[in-house]
């Protein structure tokens, strides 16, 4: 007789995953049934970590014999983003998360903050809660206080929470570890921003591979290829991922991409016209308060790069 059990996704390795009865970690391994596979067509993970599953399954599961995913549950959110460059599918990166922190380092490598600015836009529409991580403040020292300064100041004031982070002088660890102490959380950015490293410092029992960063082209290695959770000692989950080369913004309409900007959304009940789409109307509050210095050029040029980018997508 087969037995039934609720349990979450803890580890997708493509078309075999490990599961897990939270907050019990027993993972045991599963695949996908295959009407399940076909009702997610839309993306090219119908199942993710994170997401709550019902399997069955005869005896134990084992690497022979493992557990069928019948059916994913609803969600109550999830983080995602366009599949390719040239692709209108959608791949979803995690679910049911309760915070989103990504890591983001000045130099080595260099920041992108278009590629942050599509995180933040994307855990704004899905419900996802951010947190952003600025890593390897030890390399940067007394030679760029002005440049930590400048990006500390344009978010905090978007209204995002930033913890300046090292995991060579333990700046921020406590604090980060305080965030990530219960719920599930997600780690995620760019390749070669100390995600890994981090996992270890928050969780010394834990061993993540670490990579080294290419000299020749200032980018990270990948050194984690699977998405994977881990429990932490200090309580809590957190989902380890792949380092991302981009980030392309998935079912978003280009009417509603300022309502994902909190500094814009706070303005836009102000504008002459409405809706307004802060780029040409004259009486925009969103404009005259970038012309004040209320709101920064480099989100707002983000935000006209995320429109210019979803005409090339139509």
């Amino acid at each position: 007789m087969k037995r039934q059990l609720q349990a979450t996704v803890v580890k997708n390795a493509g078309s075999h995953f490990l599961l897990s009865p939270l907050p019990a970690w027993k993972p045991f391994p599963a695949v996908l049934r295959g009407k399940v596979r076909l009702e997610g067509s839309a993306s090219t993970n119908p199942v993710a970590v994170g997401d709550e599953v019902l399997c069955e399954y005869d005896d134990e599961p084992s690497e022979k014999s493992p557990a069928i995913i019948t059916r994913v549950l609803e969600r109550r959110n999830h983080l995602v983003r366009r599949s390719t460059n040239l692709s209108r599918r959608s791949h979803v990166i995690a679910a049911n998360l309760d915070r989103a922190v990504i890591v983001v380092t000045l130099y080595f490598p260099e920041i992108k903050q278009p590629f942050l600015d599509r995180i933040l836009v994307s855990c704004e529409a899905y419900g996802v809660k951010p947190l952003i991580v600025l890593n390897k403040m030890d390399l940067y020292g007394s030679e760029a206080p002005d440049e930590v300064a400048r990006f500390l100041d344009i978010y905090r004031q978007a209204g995002y929470r930033v913890i300046p982070a090292s995991v060579r002088t333990g700046e921020g660890i406590e604090s980060l570890r305080g965030e990530c102490s219960s719920g599930l959380s997600l780690l995620t950015g760019e390749s070669g921003v100390g995600k890994s490293s981090l996992v270890k410092a928050l969780d010394p029992s834990l061993s993540p591979k670490v990579g080294e960063l290419s000299a020749v082209h200032l980018q990270g290695c990948h050194t984690t290829s699977l998405y994977e959770m881990y429990p932490l000692s200090c309580g809590g989950f957190m989902i380890d991922t792949p380092g991302l080369r981009g980030f392309g913004l998935s079912g978003l309409e280009a009417a509603e991409t300022a309502s994902y900007f909190p500094e814009m959304l706070r303005l836009s009940g102000k504008c002459r016209f409405i809706p307004c789409t802060h780029t040409h109307e004259p009486g925009c509050a969103v404009k005259e308060a970038l012309e004040r210095g209320e709101i920064s050029p480099e989100r707002y040029n983000s935000y006209l790069g995320m429109l210019e980018e979803d005409g090339k997508f139509r």
